[in-house]
């Protein structure tokens, strides 16, 4: 680039016309590009913004795609199998890791000791879902869930305040008053971080369980149709866990007995409306149902899975009174058929890309008239048309770079947006990964396109004649 104007001898020329000379100072190229991109202020923004768009919309799908991934592996920890009845496993695990909506056909508590019974089992957690508060998910399981099960692999639950459901006849915490109810620990509930914050609630609030997921996640009821609340029955508010980044954050936990009691209270009041009060001691062998069972085999030392795995596998699938999912193949699965939407979307930010190098070249083109007095004054001051021609692509190039810049800080941002939103609504939480790598190869591709942009225009003004554009205005 000179130091000049375009003649090293005089580099403080103008013309009393032109927009593109200083009568003081001396003109660089640099200098004559920005007033240039000064000057058609609102286009220049305009084309800077739509690369931007493109920019950033490619990166916040690259960025999600990996991340994506990596949440929805987080939730199903060190589980190995889902038992459910669902009519498919990638339904069994939306519905029982991801809380999509609560599964409509129970297994009998029988048929549960019939499974956990396995010798190759380590553990087999009971689950049963159907009831909510404020639109959140109810897990109504045992205190294993919380000891054995962990939702990130070699992650323990964590508690923020308080502490974990806990069975009859465990021993009361240091502080805690001991209940006369014997019923009590049945109705202690624990609520996932996002549910807490989402409620307001706090350890020792009282709270009343919904029958059924209302408003977006009915239970085929009709809209106006008012929610059943169990009003007999009054949870207590025990504990509150640390974030997991797993859809268990918006959800609440409580005891299985606890859910029995509620529904045998239901099937009882229908019976005999007299009915005031039911107890564990009412529950009936078709009162005990569950909606899936988390699974884990035997591991040998030091190996991650299980030789007996697919033996478990194997001898769960023949039964088929059940539906069994492994989470990882069923999360792969649904990778598989996203993937499918994936490129279609990259393929769209890659239009969008497109369209902005368009933009680009449309908008040089259209100010090339009006420029073309302003080229014919650099020509007779000395720039040859090689000059001419790199100061336009120079130009365009820039404008390129201003958006990729651009739109690598607004990839940022829509990516705390788009993160945000899939954990306001089903509870992941996704951080996005701007691999560097990736980062530069779509901040390298919009600067080339909006180069290759430049190449017409610039070819343009290589062409233009100074003599008819010298002539007096008017």
């Amino acid at each position: 680039m000179s130091d000049g104007l375009c003649r090293k001898s005089d580099n403080r020329a103008t013309h009393p016309t032109s927009d593109i000379a200083h009568p003081t100072f001396p003109m660089t190229d640099f200098t004559i590009i920005l007033r240039s991109l000064r000057a058609r202020l609102f286009s220049t923004a305009t084309t800077v913004f739509t690369v931007a768009i493109a920019v950033g919309l490619m990166l916040v799908l690259l960025s999600m795609r990996d991340a994506g991934r990596q949440a929805f592996n987080r939730g199903t920890g060190n589980m190995h199998l889902l038992v459910s009845r669902d009519q498919s496993p990638m339904v069994a695990i939306l519905n029982g890791v991801f809380y999509a909506n609560p599964p409509q056909r129970p297994i009998l508590w029988e048929k549960y000791q019939q499974l956990a019974a396995n010798p190759l089992l380590e553990w087999a957690i009971p689950t049963q879902q159907g009831d909510s508060y404020s639109g959140h998910p109810v897990l109504a399981t045992l205190p294993d869930f919380f000891t054995r099960f962990t939702p990130n692999e070699n992650e323990p639950w964590k508690l923020r305040e308080g502490r974990f459901i806990r069975n009859p006849g465990d021993p009361i915490p240091p502080g805690e008053k001991p209940s006369t109810n014997p019923d009590a620990h049945a109705y202690e509930i624990v609520l996932g971080s996002a549910a807490a914050k989402a409620t307001g609630l706090h350890v020792g609030d009282e709270l009343f369980l919904t029958h059924g997921i209302n408003a977006s996640r009915q239970l085929g009821t009709p809209q106006d149709e008012a929610p059943h609340i169990h009003k007999d029955f009054s949870y207590h508010v025990v504990g509150i866990l640390m974030p997991t980044g797993s859809a268990h954050d918006r959800a609440l936990f409580s005891h299985l007995d606890g859910a029995w009691v509620l529904h045998a209270h239901d099937r009882r009041k229908d019976a005999d409306e007299s009915i005031t009060r039911t107890t564990l001691a009412d529950i009936l062998p078709e009162d005990r149902k569950i909606t899936g069972i988390y699974m884990r085999v035997l591991t040998r030392a030091g190996a991650q899975g299980s030789a007996s795995l697919p033996v478990v596998y194997d001898q769960l699938r023949r039964d088929s009174s059940i539906t069994v999912a492994q989470p990882k193949q069923q999360i792969d699965g649904l990778f598989r058929i996203v993937s499918n939407i994936d490129y279609i979307f990259v393929a769209l930010a890659a239009a969008v890309m497109l369209s902005s190098g368009v933009g680009i070249m449309l908008a040089m083109y259209n100010s090339m008239n009006e420029r073309r007095r302003q080229i014919a004054v650099l020509r007779v001051l000395g720039c040859s048309r090689g000059r001419v021609f790199s100061l336009i692509l120079t130009e365009s190039t820039m404008i390129g770079l201003l958006g990729a810049a651009a739109g690598v800080i607004l990839s940022f941002l829509g990516a705390f947006i788009v993160a945000e939103a899939l954990k306001g609504e089903i509870g992941l939480t996704i951080t996005p990964v701007f691999t560097p790598d990736t980062t530069l190869l779509v901040a390298i591709s919009a600067i080339a396109l909006a180069a290759l942009a430049g190449v017409f225009p610039a070819i343009l003004a290589y062409r233009t004649p100074v003599a008819n554009n010298l002539k007096p205005i008017g």
